[in-house]
């Protein structure tokens, strides 16, 4: 008797048990711009975030290119028609805003990692690299590589894109008095044949340029491309970007890139999921997250691979 008492009261719990857990339990939708090493670090690190809260599932959806407004979009209205109790995403465009305003009435949390929304104040929180910051960084290195009246090409990311403004403008004011003359600029949405065609045109108008800044990785490989097509020599050009991926290691040791910022997208994510996960339990947390930038060079690029 006492064993069928105790049979049943086990049984009665487990009843019980099983309706509070999938409560408990958390589900987040993780967008990332597109497919690259630098979005697969953020899912590694939002991945590692989840598995220490032990009940989060994260269910992940990727866009097609830095310009994809429309697909990011079926990503949100996916997550939302699947249940999520949070959004981790990283913004294309401020025009993403309207359909996460539909997700935050509906009472899902939305945390941005990597770049924000200008106005928009419906995010739990922001973690994201302080770019205005990093910029500056590559601006102080590149004063000292180059001499007052230099003459720069400007190879930008999406203008519009607040992370991607703030690299340039950082940049420019990491210069302090050092005078530049900017020859060029353009639009490359971050992609290496872009910033290569660009690099090209660039230096067919001037080829006494000096130097190149890229607000992402892959278009300063470009234009460290551009510069051996055009029979530049390495010492005659500096060129520096951003990111510290997309062929920059190779780039940095063969001479083609003098130095790049390196963000830590694998801290973005995961202190990013980690507010999020806090934010669903009604916890407080920060409004803005900074996951830290740093200079890096051939001489000290081991230390941040």
């Amino acid at each position: 008797m006492k064993s069928k008492l105790l049979m049943a009261g086990m049984a009665l719990a487990c009843a019980f048990a099983g309706p509070a857990a999938a409560q408990d339990s958390i589900k987040i939708g993780f967008i990332t711009k597109f497919s690259a090493p630098f979005f697969a670090t953020m899912e590694q690190g939002g991945q590692a975030a989840a598995d220490e809260a032990g009940n989060v599932e994260l269910t992940f959806a990727v866009g097609e290119s830095a310009t994809d407004i429309e697909g990011q979009i079926r990503h949100i209205e996916s997550m939302m028609v699947q249940g999520v109790d949070g959004i981790a995403i990283t913004p294309v465009d401020p025009t993403v805003a309207s359909t996460l305003d539909k997700a935050v009435a509906a009472g899902i949390k939305v945390v941005l990692m990597d770049n924000s929304i200008p106005g928009w104040e419906g995010k739990t929180a922001l973690a994201t690299t302080d770019n205005y910051a990093a910029g500056v960084l590559a601006g102080q290195h590149l004063a000292t590589l180059i001499r007052d009246g230099a003459k720069v090409g400007l190879l930008e990311g999406v203008p519009g894109v607040p992370a991607l403004d703030e690299r340039i403008n950082g940049m420019l004011e990491g210069l302090g008095d050092r005078k530049i003359e900017i020859v060029g600029r353009g639009a490359t949405g971050c992609q290496e044949e872009t910033g290569l065609n660009l690099a090209q045109d660039m230096l067919t108008a001037n080829p006494d340029l000096d130097a190149f800044y890229a607000a992402c990785g892959a278009p300063a490989v470009g234009a460290g491309t551009a510069a051996k097509n055009a029979g530049v020599a390495q010492d005659d050009i500096v060129i520096i970007g951003f990111d510290f991926c997309c062929g920059e290691a190779e780039a940095l040791e063969s001479g083609d890139e003098d130095a790049t910022v390196a963000q830590f997208p694998f801290n973005m994510a995961k202190y990013g999921v980690e507010a999020l996960i806090k934010a669903i339990k009604g916890e407080e947390v920060a409004s803005l997250i900074d996951s830290g930038a740093a200079l890096v060079t051939k001489e000290n690029m081991a230390d941040f691979q």
